[in-house]
């Protein structure tokens, strides 16, 4: 398989085999990330594609699902993803979904219709790290898209029948405007429909442009209690019918089955239990240990 520089896959699909169609990041502009820092971005020969493709039917012909990796291969054109697709069923005829990573501009250059078709040939789901809906944190970490731009790409998704996960990057905004961005978040995601929101906290790891700026004062990070408390906010003000989780960076584990609406008093309560009995040095310490996401 040509697996080639730093892979990251959704911990929470279930297992599946592993293509990779891009290498780096389309954008590789966020100040919160390192990932794929010295990852040039490119897409995958065709050649290579084919040759993993035929491997992966060697050991698992009967295959019902594919996890299509690189940190973005949406970004692909509408052509190149629709060649993709047409090799994957070639040699793997009983694929029927392919999930993969995506940001929001990579929906922009496909139609409607685009969509529509690529989803019947089985991309079904996407990952979209949008981390805020707040257009100031937006700026601030240097997404690269506002809130009307989520709104205006995902609903493409809703109507060519594409699932979708959202991902909420608490601590984002750090003190000076934690509050928009939980309340602002939870707006832009309630006039969608993702099936599954996860949350994840701001580490500020070695070599990324906001942790420098911590370090020279210009960016104030929330405290593993404050960030709790952004985040119940965030959820006090959600009303996605979604599954909800909380990434591994998060002090808090608040995965419950059901959906989040089902559970929401109890994931406030339970929140609330967390944010009255933390032990801040001993959170603090467990984050400043991470290294990677």
């Amino acid at each position: 398989m040509h697996y080639t520089g730093t892979l990251y896959i959704n911990p929470y699909a279930p297992p599946s085999p592993l293509l990779e169609i891009t290498q780096g990041c389309s954008h590789n502009k966020c100040k919160f990330c390192t990932m794929y820092k010295d990852v040039p971005f490119r897409m995958s020969p065709m050649e290579w594609i084919e040759e993993d493709v035929q491997e992966i039917a060697q050991h698992d012909p009967h295959t019902t699902r594919l996890q299509i990796i690189g940190a973005d291969p949406f970004i692909l054109s509408f052509d190149r993803m629709k060649e993709i697709c047409d090799v994957i069923h070639r040699y793997l005829p009983d694929v029927k979904v392919m999930t993969m990573n995506a940001r929001v501009t990579n929906i922009k250059s496909k139609t409607v219709d685009q969509l529509k078709e690529l989803r019947k040939m089985g991309i079904t789901e996407v990952y979209l790290g949008l981390e805020s809906g707040d257009d100031w944190t937006l700026d601030r970490i240097h997404k690269g898209y506002h809130a009307n731009d989520i709104i205006e790409q995902v609903k493409k998704l809703d109507e060519a029948g594409i699932d979708y996960w959202f991902a909420f990057l608490n601590g984002a905004a750090g003190k000076s405007h934690s509050h928009e961005h939980a309340v602002n978040s939870a707006k832009v995601f309630n006039q969608l429909h993702p099936i599954f929101v996860g949350s994840g906290g701001l580490t500020l790891f070695p070599g990324t442009e906001l942790g420098e700026e911590a370090k020279r004062g210009e960016f104030d990070p929330l405290t593993e209690k404050e960030m709790m408390e952004e985040l119940k906010i965030f959820l006090e003000n959600l009303e996605c019918d979604a599954q909800f989780f909380t990434h591994h960076t998060i002090a808090v584990n608040l995965n419950l089955s059901g959906n989040f609406l089902e559970n929401k008093e109890k994931i406030l309560k339970s929140l609330q239990y967390a944010i009255d009995n933390l032990d801040e040095e001993k959170l603090s310490n467990n984050r400043n240990n991470k290294r990677s996401l």
